[in-house]
């Protein structure tokens, strides 16, 4: 069954810029104001990324931050555990641990996110929906079969999409441009392999 079955309002182009243009660096826009300085680790977006199937299956994970396997594993258990008990009609942001958890489901699939407290949901939201569209508009409705069978497209495409847990692009065809070049130079590394064997396989 496709992700997708309807088309939602595109992301604004300046969607993910929330810092000031100041010559101090990582500046946040929020009630602190100006004089609270921070850093890329202290202050992040989004903490990590999980896709999974409602049969709890993990598809895709995405960490922004430093943790060691066995925190990973524990977060993701408990996450996915304490989202798929939530019923279709709860919010879809949910206050988890130190962070806040924003997720959606679409079809089979379930995207969740984890930002810090005082990020925007609705932001967040519009991500998740970009990064589905994206998906969408590659394989041509999407399905979980096109994931597990192709999940280094899902990664490349999300790392198109974010970079250090912050979005970097908001342009689908941007994106979509770059996972294409990337196929071609596969493809292109693929047929000079072929080529090679079958001269080394001649002498």
């Amino acid at each position: 069954k496709p992700l997708l079955s309807t088309q939602i309002a595109t992301l604004p182009e300046q969607l993910a810029y929330r810092w000031h243009s100041s010559s101090t660096p990582w500046i946040p826009t929020d009630k602190r104001g100006p004089s609270c300085s921070v850093t890329p680790s202290q202050f992040r977006m989004i903490h990590f990324v999980l896709m999974f199937s409602r049969q709890g299956k993990l598809r895709l994970q995405k960490w922004y931050e430093a943790c060691n396997q066995k925190e990973r594993k524990k977060t993701t258990r408990e996450l996915i555990s304490t989202i798929l008990s939530r019923k279709p009609k709860m919010s879809n942001f949910l206050e988890w641990r130190d962070v806040k958890i924003v997720y959606k489901r679409y079809a089979s699939l379930y995207f969740a996110f984890a930002i810090s407290p005082d990020d925007n949901e609705l932001i967040t939201l519009e991500i998740i929906h970009r990064y589905v569209e994206l998906l969408d508009k590659y394989f041509g409705s999407v399905c979980e079969l096109d994931i597990i069978f192709n999940f280094e497209k899902a990664y490349f495409m999300l790392d198109e999409l974010l970079v250090g847990g912050e979005l970097q692009e908001t342009s689908k065809k941007h994106v979509l441009k770059a996972i294409t070049a990337q196929d071609l130079l596969q493809e292109e590394t693929e047929n000079s392999k072929a080529t090679l064997e079958e001269i080394l396989n001649m002498t």
